[in-house]
Formats: C-alpha cells, sequence, structure tokens
C-alpha cells in the first residue's frame, strides 16, 4: 500500500506467552509517550509480560549472522492515538530482554526502546495445532543471580480470538509507540494477521521484579494474573518509526 513507511525488520513471533495483569492506570502515567493516551478493555488497564521466540529475522532485508533466531522478554501496556485514519492502538515496552548486545543497541539507537541483553534460554513443548495435546513454552533469563522464568501450560486447540474479547485486545495492536529524549514519540506500524491463542492450564513467572522494573509494578506482577494465554504467532512486518510532533507544552513556553 503506497504512503507506508519501508519496511525495517521482517522476522517471525511465535509461541507468545502472555501473562496479563489489570493495573491502576496511575502507575503507567509516567511511562506514556507525548501523543498517546492508555487503552483499555471494558475498564480495565493491563500490563503484560510477553515471552517468545523471534525467527528467520531480517533487518532491511538482510539476515545477520548469529542474530536471526533469539528470545524476547518484554513488560509492555497499551495506548492509543487518534490519527487521521482513525484510532490507532499501539503498545509500549516498559522493558525489552534479548539475549545479544547488537540487537539492544540497535533497538535502543534507533527507536529509544528500552532494550537490555542478558543470557536467556528456553524450552518449548509445542503441541501439534490439530490435536488437543498439552504443551509447554517456557522462557527464562538470567538477572539478580539466578535464571528468572515465564512459562505456561497449554491445553485444548488454538482457535482465533472472537472480535471484542480480552484476546483480541491484547493480541491486536497494530502499532509500537516509544517515548523519544527530546519530547517527541515514535510512531511504527506491526503488521501480522491475526493469531490463533492457546488456553493455559497452568501460568508461572518468577522474577525479580523491583530490581528489574520498579517497585510500583511489584504488588500487581507477584499476584496471579488476570488472564494468560499462549499466541501460536505469524510472520510480522515492523515498519520504519516517524516522529510525531511533541504535543506537550514545556513551562517555559507557557
Amino acid at each position: 500500500m503506497s504512503g507506508k513507511p519501508g519496511v525495517f525488520l521482517r522476522a517471525e513471533w511465535r509461541y507468545l506467552v502472555m501473562l496479563n495483569y489489570q493495573v491502576d492506570p496511575s502507575i503507567l502515567a509516567p511511562y506514556v509517550p507525548n501523543g498517546t493516551e492508555l487503552d483499555s478493555w471494558e475498564g480495565k488497564t493491563f500490563v503484560s509480560m510477553v515471552g517468545f521466540r523471534f525467527l528467520n529475522t531480517r533487518v532491511l532485508g538482510m539476515p545477520i549472522p548469529f542474530h536471526r533466531h533469539f528470545d524476547e522478554v518484554n513488560l509492555r501496556f497499551y495506548v492509543r492515538r487518534r490519527a487521521e485514519d482513525g484510532w490507532r492502538r499501539g503498545v509500549v515496552f516498559v522493558k525489552e530482554i534479548v539475549p545479544r548486545f547488537m540487537i539492544a543497541w540497535v533497538a535502543r539507537t534507533l527507536y529509544n526502546e528500552k532494550y537490555v541483553s542478558m543470557p536467556m534460554r528456553h524450552h518449548l513443548v509445542i503441541p501439534d495445532s490439530d490435536r488437543p495435546d498439552p504443551g509447554m513454552m517456557s522462557y527464562e533469563w538470567w538477572h539478580a543471580e539466578r535464571w528468572n522464568r515465564l512459562a505456561a501450560e497449554t491445553t485444548g486447540t488454538p482457535k482465533y480470538a472472537d472480535p471484542g474479547s480480552e484476546e483480541s485486545f491484547i493480541t491486536e495492536h497494530y502499532y509500537g509507540y516509544a517515548a523519544q529524549r527530546d519530547g517527541t514519540t515514535m510512531e511504527y506500524g506491526v503488521e501480522h494477521p491475526p493469531w490463533r491463542v492457546w488456553r493455559t492450564e497452568h501460568s508461572h513467572f518468577e522474577c525479580a521484579v523491583q530490581d528489574l522494573y520498579a517497585p510500583e509494578f511489584v504488588a500487581y506482577l507477584s499476584s496471579p494474573p488476570s488472564s494468560a494465554f499462549v499466541a501460536e504467532g505469524s510472520e510480522v512486518i515492523v515498519r520504519r518509526g516517524i516522529p510525531l510532533v511533541r504535543l506537550a507544552v514545556s513551562p517555559a513556553s507557557v
């Protein structure tokens, strides 16, 4: 389609463990980029812990040796922005963990995304998508002198989320927003088809939350999630970022 920014990255995102926690919107206010506002589902504001496999990664059309397949774990929340074509619903990342320093460096430099690099590992028991076999998806990262863990056990077969459901709200945000150092906001499109999701029997999250994120997240992320599921994933396209005009008025200009 004409008018879209060029493609920055092509990859596959697979086996997304998604643990979702209802939070007080006030704890997210400092993280909301200029020009966006918190998005909610049925009046509820969520953060999500997400772990997944990044596969067959190509940056600007080129595969980068030793950086094609890796894990990522992130803490994210949901925003929206009114644009010329209507509401654009997107995600904001509080922090993203990857195992490769260069990946983190590129994301911080080009998008000012909150990437850090840590040793990571995964264990996947992938069920047959057409049979109700149990599965297990586990992602771990080395932090605070121990392995931290995000995992879920699946049940049944994956199904497309119902329109208007919580699963649809969590998985179908097609923009990313990142606050920049000069007060502007970077917007980038993320394209993928709707994902099928597995229900989960059990989920697990073990993490030094206060040290890795912030004290205000401890009470929420230490409690059982409001919901948990595993998304099958797909090929994705991440487009080049576009800076938005800073909407906030500085005190000096008032």
